[in-house]
């Protein structure tokens, strides 16, 4: 990997090693909220704190009651899937638009500064959701999780100024795996707090464990993103805005790239194929803590255990998934990774209740092909770009990555609420797998990425 390749995009050379690796912090850095709060410990936490504003006792083993927000009638254990497709219809709004200003600004350090910061700041106010107070769990969750896809969206911009285009699948595969390294060793930090103060027969305990969890992350969050913003540069900006303002600028820009999308179909095509198949994946890792707590019965200890092996599964399944990918292509690799996707669900459903060592098993196997799954789609999507629009088109692109996919929480929510299963909801998955792969066979990706203006790399 050389430090001084000279770019193809205008804006200079491509970033040096140390800027590579500052980038990559910034993955370990968010990977606490996706893995200790949003794989983990929400998930049940607000469900039980859902449960409890229903008027259900704190530990019950089930709860048929409902919350009434905004008037609204939810059942308790629908709430928080709800809360999550709220969160991505919000963002539809928000993300697209934080890549226009993104795209516009010589600033892309501040904007990954505030967006991450407020994100951790709202994932730190946790401490005060306490009792019955599930709407501001939900508020909180809400401002937290659009400020992550935010700081996401600037995140993933940067990745076409780090290399060309025969590395870019080698360096978001580094940066993927040692995102799950570090949310491996939170993970087992916390795992430890709830050995120690954890007792499971004491139901408000462990809802005091979990709480301080989720604000643990928060805090990682804020202080490991001091890292990326200390090592990484300022790049200059491709069509730097022209106006006073720069947020009011990106809106109209955001208006001219939606329209001019048109002129770039397949790439189109391609986001198409990522939003059904990474629906599939998000809606697996929002609402797997929710599975096993609640379906399968399984304690908060064996949550935690399974998650640090999915983490740690996943660091190296990224790195081999990302060498394989040199070797066959990304498409091919992905591809590869969706049919063990759909396997993972289907399995799934036959889970017997109350056995943990099946579930932690089928959490190895989820990890082995979680990373390079996600890490090859964000690599190949940046082949499929114009120059100097990457935070805009990743503005859409972030629209159903990183746990803000929203038909599946929204089919599962339903499917549950008709039923009352677990089982059933997560069998409607296995739809999301099947169309993507189809939709992803279907794309002529060195068409797509010549039409884009961009160098297909040797191995596609």
């Amino acid at each position: 990997m050389t430090t001084t390749d000279t770019a193809s995009t205008g804006t200079g050379a491509y970033a040096t090693r140390g800027e590579r690796r500052g980038w990559y912090f910034y993955d370990w850095a968010n990977s606490a909220f996706q893995t200790t709060v949003i794989a983990v410990f929400l998930g049940p936490f607000l469900t039980a704190v859902t449960e409890q504003a229903a008027g259900c006792p704190l530990g019950a083993d089930e709860c048929d009651a409902d919350v009434h927000p905004l008037g609204l009638t939810v059942a308790a254990g629908s709430y928080y899937p709800y809360v999550v497709s709220l969160s991505v219809l919000l963002t539809v709004f928000v993300l697209p638009v934080m890549g226009a200003v993104a795209d516009r600004s010589a600033h892309k350090k501040r904007l990954l500064a505030g967006a991450a910061f407020l994100g951790a700041a709202a994932t730190c106010g946790f401490a005060f959701v306490t009792g019955e107070r599930y709407l501001l769990g939900g508020a909180l969750f809400l401002i937290a999780n659009i400020s992550f896809g935010a700081s996401i969206v600037v995140y993933h911009s940067y990745l076409p100024q780090l290399s060309g285009p025969d590395e870019r699948d080698d360096i978001s595969s580094r940066g993927w795996a040692l995102g799950y390294l570090g949310g491996f060793i939170l993970l087992a930090l916390n795992l430890v707090a709830v050995q120690i103060f954890g007792i499971e027969d004491d139901d408000q305990r462990t809802l005091d464990i979990a709480r301080w969890s989720i604000v643990s992350a928060g805090v990682w969050w804020a202080l490991f993103t001091l890292v990326p913003l200390k090592w990484m540069r300022e790049y200059p900006a491709l069509h730097a805005s022209t106006g006073a303002n720069v947020v009011t600028d990106g809106f109209r820009q955001l208006g001219r790239t939606v329209k001019g999308m048109r002129a770039y179909p397949l790439t189109l095509f391609f986001l198409l194929a990522f939003l059904v198949y990474n629906d599939g994946i998000q809606t697996v890792i929002n609402l797997a803590s929710q599975f096993g707590s609640e379906e399968l019965g399984l304690t908060t200890n064996t949550l935690i255990i399974t998650i640090l092996v999915v983490q740690l599964t996943a660091f190296f399944g990224a790195l081999a998934l990302g060498r394989l990918a040199a070797r066959v292509g990304a498409r091919n690799t992905v591809l590869l990774s969706l049919v063990l996707w759909t396997a993972v669900v289907v399995a799934a459903y036959w889970l017997p209740g109350e056995a943990p060592l099946p579930f932690i098993a089928l959490g190895a196997a989820i990890g082995i092909v979680l990373g390079g799954s996600q890490a090859l789609s964000r690599s190949l999507f940046s082949q499929l770009i114009p120059k100097g629009k990457e935070g805009e088109y990743y503005g859409f692109y972030e629209i159903s990555d990183k746990g803000t996919s929203w038909l599946g929480p929204l089919a599962f929510g339903l499917v549950y609420q008709v039923t009352n299963s677990y089982r059933v909801g997560i069998v409607a998955l296995v739809a999301f797998f099947a169309a993507g792969f189809v939709l992803l066979m279907l794309v002529p990706l060195r068409r797509a990425i010549l039409a884009a203006g961009n160098q297909p790399p040797h191995v596609l």
